[in-house]
């Protein structure tokens, strides 16, 4: 904020200072487990959040938004909310100054709906007060006449509907065409699947603070995910120049695609433009539900051919994805299914056709592994089937046809990077199953439906299941993935600037690790992010590991290069012959050792760079293209016992095995990976925003149930392939996504093993896991 600003905003600290005084500090650099510094913090309650922020003279905001899900809006008055004491701002749709519709792929979303209501929860107008109570009543106080229209909640009615928008109900049509349309195999299986809405369920709900500057511009502190893109939206919503509004990240409490949504800011910054004063929303948990996106609930025909030895031939599937009122990112989410459809399995013939849709349902958008778990549980269920109707085991009949490096996606990219997909699943087949109930004594047995679960242990059967999942790296379809990072030291510090968000990944402690990895320097501070820095994009698909990391390295080894080429100079050889280790600097013929703060001698040296990959393609009119930089693979074998009286699960052990590429920080990939499999096997068992008729019916956790301490399964890391990407920055591989998309699909496996039921759908409702005794 200018300096002449009259409003104190708190500072933001700087993302990982170095431990306690007199704490011991652990090993530094690539490959060691060095701890988020920010980690007590967070644990101490200290941390600071968007929620907790503060400015003299703070009003607060709320949101009136549609208990509808289709209406026409016929009036608006917002007299007697203007006129309530303490009031200070009214808006709505004919008070935004520029743009009146925004979008990250089409800018095709409101920021007040004006005339339509598209989706339960739309916001309609926006209110500033000075305190959170009077804020709420006067939203309350607008009065609005709807004209209550049918809703289309039916996805595969969307197509024949009434135009739910100007640019039509169709968002995207991929017709994938691969091989020979007219093969058949000796054995053909077919299954229609349904996929759920997962909420992202963030921790803390979204918040912000928007505080006037004095050149007519705003300030944004806002827990963003994409700052740069997401300033863009707002300035043109604002009629603002760019460089007139500011964001500034502020503690990310975790983020899974819930962060990348700007409809919480736009709202703040109008109200702070109107009423010159700093303003904050801290949203209920029912607006955090109803404002944000949730992953596309999908429906998936699929038939699979094979060969008499259970060789895949040729897939025939239909993906239609519910994007919800509006686009946002439906159409990279359909490319990912569409081009995973068949998954990490060598298909000679595939012909798939993916379709996204507008509906009158809550809004779709990314959420980890976006469109890839989707068919992942899908392409797994008729593996299984195969396997039933061959009588083949069904770990050796996924083994029969596992890809690898080399072999050809169904949009025709050649696999180039790392696919050790068959030794991922032999690995967790290999890997020692769990004990049974009966070896332990009865009253320790953990029943399905938890320690008080109701059933009998007579009716408890147990069941192993498979599932392969793969999920991209970075950006798709010639999107240009570029970022920025500044190296600087002095004094024997180092301070890493760039505009990476650490959403949980951990990017904060990786930049601490490389630079001490290059540089020798253990004390490194990474700066916070704001939007005066260079971009870095949006902290999604492993980008910041990859392309944010990448630009750290480059950055550090021109520091290191600045660094020693004095002394080289001095001792007349390359720097290639001096090396940095533990602080200091020693040649390979012992000639030369001092430490980096004598060679700094009090020097502030700097260095900026960009990493951006290779270039990709968008996908062409038959589903064919280069559009993946790289690819990542996992393995999960799921243990379950299920009752099948009740229909009650209970998931006793996941073993997963996973493609890293190379281990950065083994206990922060541990994490990482445990993460992503409990927020899978939430999705498969017990996570699904129940909507009647467009109506979010429990917008709550309550009603949305997401998996606890008590739900999590003994997860089992039995092997991590370190096999190196050589294109990308370091060799790693993302490590969320791939057991996000993984983990559903092993579990229905299981239950399907456990019962003999066909579970088409996720998440497993009680009636689809109850079967016959003995079955």
């Amino acid at each position: 904020m200018s300096s002449d600003a009259t409003t104190a905003v708190p500072t933001v600290p700087l993302l990982d200072t170095p431990g306690t005084p007199g704490q011991e500090q652990a090993a530094h650099g690539l490959g060691t487990s060095l701890p988020q510094a920010e980690s007590r913090a967070k644990t101490e309650g200290t941390f600071p959040y968007a929620s907790d922020l503060w400015a003299e003279g703070l009003l607060w905001a709320a949101i009136l938004r549609s208990p509808h899900p289709h209406a026409r809006i016929v009036s608006v008055d917002t007299e007697a909310a203007t006129a309530m004491p303490g009031v200070r701002a009214v808006v709505t749709a004919a008070d935004v100054p520029g743009a009146a519709t925004y979008g990250r792929q089409v800018a095709d979303r409101p920021v007040f709906a004006s005339d339509l209501v598209r989706h339960h929860g739309e916001a309609i107008a926006a209110v500033a007060a000075d305190h959170p109570d009077t804020a709420r009543l006067a939203a309350a106080a607008i009065s609005v006449e709807y004209e209550v229209l049918d809703p289309v909640t039916d996805p595969e009615k969307a197509f024949a509907a009434e135009a739910l928008h100007p640019d039509g109900n169709l968002i995207r049509h991929i017709p994938l065409r691969f091989g020979d349309p007219d093969v058949t195999g000796e054995v053909v299986v077919e299954g229609l699947y349904r996929i759920g809405r997962q909420d992202p369920a963030p921790i803390g709900a979204e918040a912000g603070l928007a505080v006037p500057r004095p050149d007519g511009g705003v300030e944004l502190y806002t827990a963003s995910t994409d700052p740069h893109t997401d300033r863009d939206l707002a300035a043109a919503c604002f009629g603002l120049p760019p460089e007139q509004v500011k964001l500034v990240v502020t503690g990310v409490p975790g983020a899974t695609g819930d962060r990348e949504d700007p409809g919480f800011q736009i709202p703040l910054g109008l109200l702070a433009l109107r009423t010159g004063c700093p303003v904050k929303l801290t949203a209920t948990r029912e607006e955090s539900f109803l404002g944000h996106a949730h992953r596309h609930p999908t429906l998936l025909r699929y038939r699979h051919h094979a060969d008499a030895e259970g060789r895949l031939v040729k897939v025939e599937a239909q993906i239609l994805l519910d994007a919800g009122a509006y686009a946002d990112s439906s159409s990279e989410s359909l490319a990912a299914a569409v081009a995973f459809a068949c998954g990490p399995y060598v298909v000679p013939h595939a012909f798939v056709e993916g379709w996204a849709v507008r509906t009158n349902n809550p809004p779709s958008g990314h959420v980890r592994g976006e469109g890839a778990m989707q068919v992942c549980a899908a392409y797994e269920a008729q593996m299984d089937k195969l396997a039933v109707k061959l009588g083949v085991d069904p770990a050796e009949l996924r083994m029969r046809n596992v890809m690898s490096t080399g072999d050809i996606l169904p949009t025709g990219q050649t696999v180039t990077c790392p696919a050790p997909v068959a030794e991922l699943l032999a690995a967790v087949r290999d890997f020692p199953l769990p004990p049974l109930p009966k070896d332990t004594p009865e009253g320790e047995w953990l029943l399905p439906g938890g320690p008080e679960g109701a059933g009998e242990p007579g009716a408890v059967r147990r069941g192993v299941g498979y599932a392969l999942g793969m999920v991209h790296m970075l950006g798709a379809e010639g999107t240009d993935e570029v970022s920025t990072a500044t190296v600087r030291v002095q004094d024997g510090v180092a301070t890493v600037i760039c505009s990476a968000v650490d959403t949980g990944s951990g990017f904060s402690t990786l930049a601490r690790q490389i630079v001490q990895d290059t540089l020798g320097i253990d004390e490194v501070h990474v700066a916070p992010v704001d939007t005066d820095q260079p971009p870095a994009g949006p902290a999604a698909h492993g980008r910041h590991t990859w392309v944010s990391g990448g630009a750290v390295e480059r950055a550090a080894k021109m520091v290191r290069t600045q660094l020693l080429q004095p002394l080289a100079h001095q001792f007349g050889m390359s720097t290639e012959l001096l090396q940095i280790t533990d602080g200091k600097i020693t040649s390979y013929d012992g000639v030369l050792s001092t430490t980096v703060t004598e060679a700094m001698d009090g020097k502030e040296l700097w260095a900026t760079a960009q990493c951006r990959p290779h270039p990709t393609e968008p996908l062409d009119e038959a589903g064919q293209g280069d559009a993946f930089v790289g690819l990542a693979f996992c393995a999960i074998r799921a243990v379950v016992d299920v009752d099948i009286e009740l229909g009650a699960v209970r998931v006793v052990e996941m073993a997963v095995a996973q493609d890293v590429g190379r281990v950065l920080n083994p206990a922060q990939l541990a994490v990482r990976i445990e993460a992503g499999i409990t927020q899978g096997v939430g999705a498969a068992l017990t996570e699904n925003l129940r909507t009647a008729r467009g109506l979010v019916r429990h917008p709550d956790f309550t009603g949305y149930a997401l998996p606890t301490s008590l739900d999590a399964p003994d997860i089992r890391i039995v092997k991590l392939v370190e096999e190196r990407d050589v294109v990308a920055p370091f060799g790693a591989k993302a490590a969320s996504a791939v057991p996000v998309v993984t983990s559903p699909a092993a579990v229905a496996s299981a239950v399907r093993a456990a019962t003999g039921r066909p579970v088409n759908r996720l998440p497993i409702r009680p009636q689809a896991a109850v079967a016959v005794p003995n079955s």
